[in-house]
């Protein structure tokens, strides 16, 4: 690699060509960056001394396209700088022939800026250009460099910039503009043909500031190629896939995340800085697991369009549109979720249309019940990446059921009696979702659907605390402490369009002018017309009813238990994989008593997960059965029994609820047995398997199951 302080001019100038590669990004430069460049021009090509200004670098590597008179470059770094300079070349070259400019001898002329800047006028086709950009930008600069029209549908930027330097090169001497390009100065980095480009180019880009992470993971994957394989890969997948994300700033971020944490089934979201380093840190693993990288790109691909459709509703199919708007307008953290659901659907062909919409149903249902609930949601892109891992692809919707029953208290699926009691007594005006809450009630399986956009939501009884007197005679002495309870209920709430005309009239007014609720085609209105009074009472009923109702349009959970039990062994057993005994301590005493209770422990279940806990170990069939907490002389085993239940000839057993606090222990439990020897072990064994039985056979119960 050499690197050298050069002026722009020196590297440009000879039969030479730079051209930007194929997973490079567009130009971008705005108007300040070009205003900035040019200011720097003037003030060096004013100097009267031989001042200069550093640009910044221009790294470049050999390309095959090179004869014995004619070189080619890639660019790696310094596209954007090399190409405002060209523009700016361009304009300072057409402004000189539109006023027929003459200067001295060394002043600038149109022939030598085409010969010495812009072309390489012995050369052929596209060799005749210095610079060669792609896409849209090619096709414009092109036009420019050869005195053409630009056409129409190319890069605007190009032209934009193009114009702006006209405008401002007729405003200064072109000597002096000229002089000033001629001084600007980089650091001309040429890579030999051993160098690496991407760690080349990694290291200029260090800060993640000037290219997106997206932009960072393109060149990693398609800067190592040759240039006919860049071309090759770029037209034919990724250019769709990032056309898929266009015109939406961080939504190819975005997907790369989550894509990635789906493979490497992450245990924590990545920070938006660091999306291109996880990206390359799993690339290698990715490869070798698809096969080829086209492999890797059509996957990529077939993934971006799973989460374009979720995400940006683009090419959802149409049947499916409707249920992941729904979903997407409530939380959006479950793309990678339904990333798999997608594969499942489309790729893999075991779930069917109505299945996955019942995912996406169920979904719906669990974010929207849980925030009626006030339930936790700072943690749900880690709740639905874990869902998203241990997915079941053969039969996905019986274990997402599995997954949503089995989640912590704190992410629990809520049941229809907590969820009725929430969205009929809660404050739900103040809701983000108040209106999604009332137009979905208003929609759900009619087939004549109400067009939302138009309406607002309405208070029946006004919100003005100064109520009219028709509205206080209505409700009573109590109409203030009625008011502050059932103002902003379900009960009270409704949809309209003529929300400004209803205002604080009375209830009679309301139902009677014109377009009031005698007149109404809202579903929500048909019960409020049909009433002679609007009281706490009919607030009451109608909240239950549709309380009632909304438990049908987001339903409850009715999870498979052997699904659950499956689920919930799958989760031991990776949790026990991971830990050691040894890590607990044991006394070499307790080792030797530890060795033969455990052998006892799996003739009950072989199957049994043996879980690590911090000073204990556990064990599960998979519901929890036995806690041993080891002592320095003996062995501590805690049963979720209750004391009168078991039988204890032996008398090793005490009630383990008279104790607030068990040293160690992990579990609840209501039996504590203290085994000191073999014999022990052998009186032990029967109320072991007696817990087992308790917890894992006939009596056990599924982990969640609507009343």
């Amino acid at each position: 690699m050499q690197a050298l302080h050069r002026e722009f001019t020196k590297i440009i100038n000879g039969t030479t060509q730079f051209t930007i590669p194929v997973f490079q990004r567009d130009y971008t430069w705005t108007d300040i960056n070009c205003e900035q460049l040019w200011k720097d021009v003037i003030r060096i090509g004013k100097s009267p001394v031989n001042r200069s200004h550093f640009l910044g670098s221009l790294v470049y590597t050999p390309s095959g396209d090179s004869s014995a008179g004619f070189t080619q470059y890639q660019v790696i770094d310094g596209q954007q700088r090399l190409t405002t300079w060209t523009l700016l070349m361009v304009a300072l070259r057409d402004h000189i022939t539109s006023i027929g400019y003459v200067g001295s001898d060394d002043a600038p002329t149109a022939k030598r800026i085409d010969a010495y800047f812009l072309k390489n006028e012995q050369e052929e086709h596209e060799r005749r250009y210095k610079l060669v950009l792609r896409r849209k930008d090619q096709a414009s600069l092109r036009a420019l460099v050869d005195r053409q029209e630009v056409p129409p549908d190319t890069s605007e930027k190009i032209k934009d910039n193009y114009e702006l330097f006209r405008s401002l090169v007729a405003t200064e001497d072109p000597a002096i503009i000229y002089r000033g390009l001629g001084r600007l100065l980089v650091v001309d980095v040429k890579l030999d043909p051993t160098d690496n480009p991407q760690l080349v180019f990694e290291s200029l880009n260090s800060t993640g500031v000037d290219l997106s992470q997206s932009d960072l993971i393109r060149n990693f994957i398609l800067m190592r190629l040759p240039e006919a394989e860049q071309n090759r890969l770029y037209e034919g997948i990724w250019s769709r896939l990032e056309g898929l994300f266009r015109g939406v700033e961080g939504k190819f971020d975005s997907f790369a995340r989550d894509y990635v944490a789906l493979f490497a089934k992450s245990t924590k979201q990545e920070k938006a800085a660091n999306i291109y380093r996880a990206f390359r840190d799993v690339f290698d693993d990715m490869l070798e697991s698809l096969g080829s990288l086209d492999a890797l790109l059509e996957h990529m691909y077939r993934f971006a369009r799973y989460y374009a459709a979720f995400s940006l509703s683009v090419n959802a199919p149409s049947t499916l549109k409707e249920p992941l708007a729904r979903l997407r307008n409530l939380v959006d953290v479950p793309a990678i979720l339904v990333m798999q659901l997608f594969e499942t659907f489309e790729h893999l062909k075991t779930s069917t249309l109505e299945e996955f919409r019942e995912a996406l149903s169920l979904l719906e249902s669990y974010v929207l019940r849980r925030s009626v609930c006030d339930g936790q949601s700072r943690g749900y892109w880690q709740v639905f990446a874990d869902m998203a891992y241990e997915l079941d692809l053969k039969k996905p919707l019986r274990s997402l059921k599995a997954a949503l029953a089995t989640q912590h208290e704190s992410y629990a699926f809520p049941n229809d009696s907590g969820f009725k009691a929430a969205i009929a007594e809660r404050d739900l005006y103040h809701m983000r979702n108040c209106l999604h809450i009332l137009v979905q009630l208003e929609n759900h399986g009619s087939k004549e659907v109400t067009d939302a956009r138009a309406l607002e939501i309405e208070h029946i009884m006004p919100q003005n605390q100064r109520l009219n007197a028709d509205w206080r005679a209505m409700l009573g002495d109590g109409w203030k402490e009625t008011q502050r309870v059932w103002l902003h209920r379900l009960g009270n709430l409704t949809l309209t369009g003529y929300n400004s005309k209803y205002s604080d009239r009375s209830f009679e007014e309301k139902k009677t002018i014109e377009h009031g609720f005698s007149d109404s085609a809202v579903r929500l209105n048909k019960y409020v017309r049909e009433q002679s009074k609007w009281t706490e009472g009919e607030m009451r009923h109608r909240g239950g009813v549709l309380a009632k109702r909304a438990t049908i349009v987001w339903p409850s959970l009715d999870a498979d238990a052997a699904a659950i039990k499956e689920i919930t062994q799958a989760r031991l057993k990776r949790r026990a994989a991971k830990a050691n005994i040894s890590s607990i301590g044991l006394s070499e005493f307790a080792v030797g008593l530890f060795s033969a209770l455990q052998q006892r422990i799996l003739k009950i279940d072989p199957e049994a997960t043996e879980m690590v806990e911090a000073k204990s170990i556990s064990y599960h069939g998979p519901m929890f059965f036995l806690e041993v907490l080891p002592r320095k002389n003996k062995l501590s085993l805690l049963l979720p029994l209750e004391f009168n239940e078991i039988t204890d000839a032996a008398g090793i057993a005490t009630d383990a609820t008279q104790w607030k606090f068990l040293f160690y222990a992990q579990h609840s439990g209501g039996v504590l047995l203290h085994v000191k020897n073999l014999q022990d072990i052998d009186a032990a064994v029967p109320i072991i398997k007696q817990a087992y039985e308790v917890t894992n056979g006939a009596r056990s119960e599924p982990a969640i199951r609507e009343s």
